[in-house]
């Protein structure tokens, strides 16, 4: 795993830019601890930090070949699962490496973008293509790995993330209304970033820069198809799947473990992971000083995670450490700016933001690779509101309605409240997505419903969950793997009917008949909770007083009514303190 960064002018001579891309490349440092490089040539620069994960001494990057018509020059982020497959359908090519970037680099050279079609991983690279004299930009079909560019007048500036085009002196930190709609609709619209004039390289996509402009392709969609198999051959399947994903995912030459939560998603990972390893796999769980003492069950969380945890490291023995984590961790302020700087924007998920930063500094001391049990709920319809009969049959996004007082919008000042219209912007947003998604020839009007609920689910929501966990594993270099979003499993299991998901009457039923050989009961039973997050009245105690000290001035309640203040709910006093740091550190023109 990696941070990238380019600048391509087709004007300039950006031979005389080092000091610009060296600072934008700097940016990534937390991203690539091991090493660092750049290159240019007048048209382009390119800047690359490493993180080493495979073939530690080679794939030294920006990765370079020459050809009689040009170079062509690579920075790549991520992980090609299936490059031994590939570098043997390359083999009359001759390598130096044995790293999987030089594959995915001479597969450009023999395929040209499309080789995008035949990589298996996570993914975001840029190309710098000399006998051309253009960019191509490409991402992973699922959006695991972060990726943004600029247009300028002249080329286009890019980036793992916002930070590293802002160290350039062309962009402008303006944040308008529509900026603020995604920050506060807790929607992912396709290609748009928050920052004015950014755009997101859109999952699947391949976005190419020339002189003539920019263009952009989409070579991976999910796609409506019949699916043929009984309920028994589909968990095969699944299980079939499950275990060649997880086996290509361990490949590293560096230390490796699993994520643990104690629900289904993270003990499948950790159960096959353990019987593929020839040595006891390493899993770490994240938990809460008086956790247990402090845990009042809700409509979410119906019991905590401690004991599931230790029911599955105890039945598939693995070498398991708790990292524990006490209130005054979760509210450190600098831990606050710490964690907003890695995702340059204000936080979405309160303490688990942070829980999961701390979580991650911890495992880094351990290991350098880490399984995660991230976008199963998506992929096999685990969330409550996918079994809600009145969220189903809903013309709204779903996990909005299952917050149904919308809290959200009534923090927002009157004024801004007004300027965003989020109701009327989520309505249009919603009807796009929904128009995206195919229909099979036959199939029945619930059916069809579940289908778009997965769609949603996988292209609305799903990709800002995968953005914090890249962005708060890569801000202490670690590397996080997601089995889950290997595209042949989303696929797979997206065709699969809805009465398939839930043939035992149970939420991720295709899953749980995967792996339930393979688990103690109890996690089996277990229905389903989210992440975490710490219940300790300190806590909540610690950022309302902090929320409280904030000036009355402060730009934060342009945006968040300080009369919200009163008696408000943990989440909006949360959103007061994330919002006010990240416009301390960003500074951003905020326009609406």
């Amino acid at each position: 795993m990696c941070g990238i960064t380019g600048w391509v002018s087709y004007r300039r001579n950006l031979t005389h830019e080092q000091a610009t891309i060296d600072a934008m490349t700097q940016t990534m440092a937390c991203r690539g601890p091991d090493a660092a490089g750049t290159w240019s040539e007048p048209h382009v620069a390119l800047g690359h930090r490493r993180l080493a994960v495979i073939d530690l001494p080679g794939g030294a990057q920006p990765m370079r070949v020459s050809t009689p018509d040009g170079d062509v020059v690579m920075v790549y982020s991520g992980e090609a699962y299936n490059f031994t497959e590939l570098r043997d359908e390359l083999s009359d090519q001759e390598f130096f490496s044995d790293s999987d970037t030089e594959v995915v680099l001479r597969g450009y050279l023999r395929w040209g973008p499309a080789v995008a079609d035949r990589l298996n991983g996570m993914y975001a690279f840029a190309i710098w293509d000399g006998r051309t004299q253009e960019l191509v930009m490409i991402r992973d079909r699922m959006g695991i790995k972060p990726f943004y560019f600029y247009p300028t007048a002249d080329g286009v500036l890019f980036g793992s993330e916002p930070k590293a085009i802002f160290a350039n002196p062309l962009p402008k930190r303006v944040v308008d209304v529509n900026g603020l709609r995604e920050l506060f609709g807790l929607v992912k619209t396709p290609r748009n970033a928050i920052w004015r004039g950014m755009q997101e390289v859109e999952p699947g996509t391949i976005v190419t820069v020339s002189e003539n402009g920019i263009k952009t392709r989409t070579y991976w969609r999910l796609e409506a198809k019949p699916h043929k198999d009984s309920v028994e051959d589909t968990v095969l399947n699944v299980r079939d799947l499950l275990d060649d994903i997880v086996r290509r995912q361990l490949i590293a030459d560096v230390p490796r473990c699993v994520l643990l939560s104690g629900g289904l998603d993270s003990s499948a990972i950790t159960a096959i992971a353990a019987d593929q390893l020839n040595e006891p796999v390493r899993s770490f769980a994240v938990d809460f000083v008086g956790q247990e003492e402090n845990f009042q069950p809700d409509e979410l969380r119906g019991t905590p995670d401690s004991p599931y945890v230790h029911d599955v490291a105890d039945y598939v023995k693995t070498d398991h450490t708790d990292i524990v984590l006490d209130h005054n961790a979760l509210s450190d302020p600098e831990l606050r700016r710490k964690v907003i700087t890695a995702r340059d924007m204000p936080l979405g998920f309160g303490d688990t933001d942070a829980s999961l930063y701390l979580l991650f500094k911890a495992i880094r001391g351990q290991s350098t690779v880490a399984l995660s049990g991230e976008s199963a709920d998506e992929v096999f319809g685990g969330y409550k509101q996918f079994h809600d009969p009145v969220i189903q049959q809903a013309d709204f996004f779903p996990w909005l309605l299952l917050a149904r007082d919308m809290r959200r919008e009534s923090s927002l000042t009157p004024e801004l409240e007004k300027a965003l219209d989020l109701r009327t912007y989520l309505n249009d947003n919603y009807r796009s997505a929904v128009a995206e998604v195919d229909r099979v020839d036959g199939e029945d009007e619930f059916t069809h419903r579940m289908r778009v609920m997965s769609y949603l689910h996988l292209t609305r929501f799903v990709r800002t969950l995968l953005d914090r966990k890249d962005r708060m594993s890569m801000a202490v270099g670690l590397e996080v793997r997601v089995p889950f979003c290997d595209h042949r499993l989303v696929e797979y299991v997206y065709n699969t009917p809805w009465s398939m998901k839930t043939y035992d009457g149970r939420e991720k039923s295709l899953l749980r008949g995967a792996v339930k050989d393979a688990l103690p009961q109890s996690v089996v039973q277990r229905v389903k909770s989210p992440y975490p997050s710490t219940q300790d009245p300190l806590y909540a105690a610690d950022i309302e007083r902090q929320a409280n000290e904030l000036p009355a001035d402060h730009p934060v309640f342009s945006l968040i009514d300080r009369k919200v203040l009163s008696g408000a709910h943990r989440y909006t006093v949360e959103r007061i303190l994330s919002f006010a740091t990240w416009l301390d550190i960003y500074q951003p023109e905020v326009v609406f």
